[in-house]
């Protein structure tokens, strides 16, 4: 309100020059531009991630299945592995060899990581492998995705405010580079008489 307040202000006022109204206008249609596109361009963009994040959790849960794996041995190699991505609690996983089968009936032997702790030959833990019976990362969930494009929209909402921000700090740096412009020139036709008597008479 301020701002269209200041553009109709302007209008008639005896100082008022150009580049000042159009500095108004730039000012109100940013302040527009942020009130309304910004929050439609986030909403649009999280309400498309949201739909791609979505069909995508539908397709791994297609085509990832949960099977049980069987301890054979301890896997040699270095110590237990750290994942970033899931809990403190079950961060360390340990590698061992293990027996699992596909969902296409197909046996495995192979080298796997599991979060079980003190792990021995025969003991069972849950695991993720995709239709051929290779080892594949848990299937995304629905909250995740959710998640994931709640931050999309909100990243696209604030990108447009600095656009908007920043095309109107454009359009005012240019209309200030006129203003000089034309003060210089107005300053060098007045320059020579400047403080003369009866200069300009």
């Amino acid at each position: 309100m301020h701002t269209a307040a200041g553009v109709w202000r302007w209008r008639h006022n005896p100082l008022r020059r150009t580049t000042d109204l159009v500095e108004a206008w730039a000012m109100l249609a940013a302040a527009l531009l942020i009130a309304l596109a910004a929050p439609a361009a986030g909403w649009m963009c999280g309400a498309l991630a949201n739909a791609a994040l979505q069909e995508s959790v539908r397709v791994q849960h297609q085509q990832r299945h949960l099977t049980t794996a069987v301890v054979v041995r301890t896997a040699p190699g270095p110590g237990p592995v750290v994942d970033p991505e899931v809990p403190s609690e079950h961060a360390a996983r340990v590698r061992v060899v293990a027996d699992w089968t596909a969902a296409d009936g197909s046996r495995h032997t192979g080298a796997v990581t599991t979060t079980q702790r003190g792990v021995r030959p025969g003991d069972r833990f849950r695991m993720w492998t995709d239709e051929r019976g290779l080892v594949v990362d848990r299937p995304m969930d629905t909250s995740t995705a959710g998640t994931h494009a709640a931050v999309a929209g909100v990243g696209a909402g604030a990108a447009s405010v600095a656009i908007i921000e920043g095309g109107r700090r454009l359009v005012v740096r240019r209309l200030m580079q006129r203003r000089y412009a034309r003060l210089d020139r107005d300053w060098a036709r007045a320059g020579p008489d400047w403080g003369r008597t009866d200069a300009g008479n």
